[in-house]
């Protein structure tokens, strides 16, 4: 089942983050990726579910990204790790580009006199 689209490719993390955690706010799975709901010990009796709805978010989220990032984080085992994997590697490249960006923008010139 796809969650969100378009698709995580690396380039566009912050508009997927706000769809996926919309996706999963809506059928209440937020929980587990936003560190309010910890695994439990395997012995608790409240594990079995845990897991079921942990294999089930990432699930979700391996669906929502392109198959080269899914390869790539295919051996997290844990929701909440998977979405801090990806929230550290694909949320800082966009501030340093926006931040550029600004910097340009500011610093235009025509002749000796700024745009403003």
């Amino acid at each position: 089942m796809v969650l969100v689209t378009p698709q995580l490719d690396g380039s566009n993390y912050h508009s997927w983050s706000r769809a996926v955690k919309r996706a999963l706010l809506s059928k209440n799975k937020f929980k587990f990726v936003n560190r309010d709901i910890h695994e439990p010990s395997c012995g608790e009796s409240q594990y079995e579910a845990w897991e079921r709805c942990n294999v089930m978010v990432i699930s979700w989220i391996t669906h929502s990204i392109s198959t080269q990032i899914a390869l790539s984080i295919l051996y997290i085992d844990n929701a909440k790790e998977l979405w801090e994997d990806l929230k550290e590697r694909f949320s800082k490249s966009n501030h340093f580009r926006v931040s550029g960006l600004l910097q340009e923008t500011n610093s235009i010139k025509q002749g000796e006199r700024s745009i403003t």
